[in-house]
């Protein structure tokens, strides 16, 4: 019985043909949309994919060098990377540069050399993690602002292993400048030679700095930009917040920012002016929502704020927090100015002063040392240059509740 059912399986398969596509020297962009349409699922095929089968060897598997790496990432976080930003580094790691057009020529590398790339990429993302980590206190791969970002920092940790002090410092200043002015929100074939490039003079100590064509933005960027998971900026203020320790405004306790900053629900993050008391007041969603309204506050103390008015429970404020008052507003980068308009219900004041806050606490970091900015006024610049981070797949947008977290699943 067993054996009549062994032959007649074999014999379904046997004879069964196997249709074959047999494709010349062509580019990634060209032999996508082939596969695409051929495939039985319709399903679309990322560059991984393509380059998976494209270098694929008894000796090397594109993808399972990648998981390696990303599980090698686990105990700090940083699993979610997207597989083709440390492609990118792969293709520079072997001789090329980010762009597709270098990651295409992956096809012409042996298996050795790929597997080498490999594993020196996998080196410098450890050491990349571990920066971050440490230097900029981020504890999760989703809340970095831009991922690209990644590609050049593995790519600094590459060329230098061990930086000195002076080397961290300038790294530092590259990830504040890049993250304010929103240098990766479109970053192009040009802009990735020019950072290769960039990298390449500083670990060869022909520059102190890494250099960058990123503008200052202006300090309104924090009223125009509204908390979005996948807004960089909103990732970037959730940075600066954690970086100040903040406390929480009604009892004083510290804020947990390791889990503010896991970036999965975004329930330590809470609307100062209640949104409910501003929607009574008709005030436009965008300006609810912006960045400058956006605080760490505990779950308990967002409900006992409710939809009060700021005039009504500031006091509450005030009495809790004594003479610690200044101590725990200064945690939370909101000025004793803008404290003020808040106490008098003035919102646009009140975004106005924390605005000039949050941006000139950041300025020194990123290496500006003032406040005039050479970008135009925020709503005069294009949706696309830094609306959200275009490389992120986390993109569920944050519903405008006080609690600003998404529905649970």
């Amino acid at each position: 019985m067993l054996a009549d059912r062994a032959n007649k399986l074999f014999s379904r398969f046997k004879d069964y043909k196997v249709a074959t596509v047999t494709l010349g020297d062509m580019t990634i962009e060209d032999v996508a949309p082939i596969f695409e349409r051929i495939n039985s699922t319709g399903t679309p095929l990322t560059i991984v994919d393509l380059m998976r089968a494209a270098t694929w060897s008894p000796d090397f598997d594109l993808v399972d060098n990648i998981e390696e790496l990303l599980a090698a990432l686990a105990d700090k976080d940083f699993s979610g990377i997207d597989k083709k930003v440390i492609l990118r580094n792969i293709s520079a790691t072997a001789g090329g540069g980010f762009s597709t057009g270098s990651i295409d020529d992956l096809r012409k590398l042996e298996a050795e050399d790929l597997q080498a790339a490999a594993q020196e990429t996998k080196a410098a993302y450890l050491r990349t993690v571990d920066f971050l980590a440490t230097d900029i206190r981020i504890s999760s791969a989703r809340v970095i602002p831009y991922a690209n970002q990644l590609t050049v920092l593995a790519e600094v940790f590459r060329l230098i292993p061990a930086p000195n002090a002076d080397q961290l410092a300038a790294v530092r200043e590259w990830f504040w400048r890049t993250a304010l002015a929103g240098y990766f929100g479109g970053w192009n074939t040009g802009q990735m030679a020019s950072d290769q490039k960039a990298v390449t003079d500083f670990s060869q100590g022909k520059t102190t700095q890494i250099e960058v064509a990123a503008s200052e933005p202006r300090a309104d960027i924090w009223i125009a930009r509204q908390f979005r998971s996948n807004n960089a900026h909103a990732k970037l203020h959730a940075i600066s917040l954690a970086h100040h320790s903040p406390l929480d405004l009604l009892t004083g306790a510290p804020i947990d920012t390791g889990q503010a900053l896991a970036w999965e629900n975004q329930k330590e993050f809470h609307h100062f002016f209640p949104r409910d008391y501003l929607k009574n007041q008709d005030v436009p969603q965008t300006r609810i929502n912006c960045l400058a309204n956006i605080v760490m506050l505990t779950s308990a103390s967002n409900k006992r704020i409710s939809n009060r008015a700021p005039s009504d429970y500031l006091k509450e404020v005030e009495k809790a927090a004594g003479e610690n008052l200044s101590s725990w507003l200064e945690s939370n980068l909101i000025s004793e100015e803008a404290f003020d308009a808040a106490k008098v219900d003035d919102f646009e004041k009140f975004l106005a002063l924390r605005a000039e806050t949050l941006h000139r606490q950041l300025l020194p970091l990123a290496g500006w040392s003032s406040a005039d900015a050479t970008q135009p006024p925020v709503d005069e610049l294009p949706i696309s240059e830094d609306q959200a981070d275009d490389d992120s797949d986390f993109t569920e947008e944050l519903p405008t509740g006080d609690a600003i977290a998404p529905e649970s699943s």
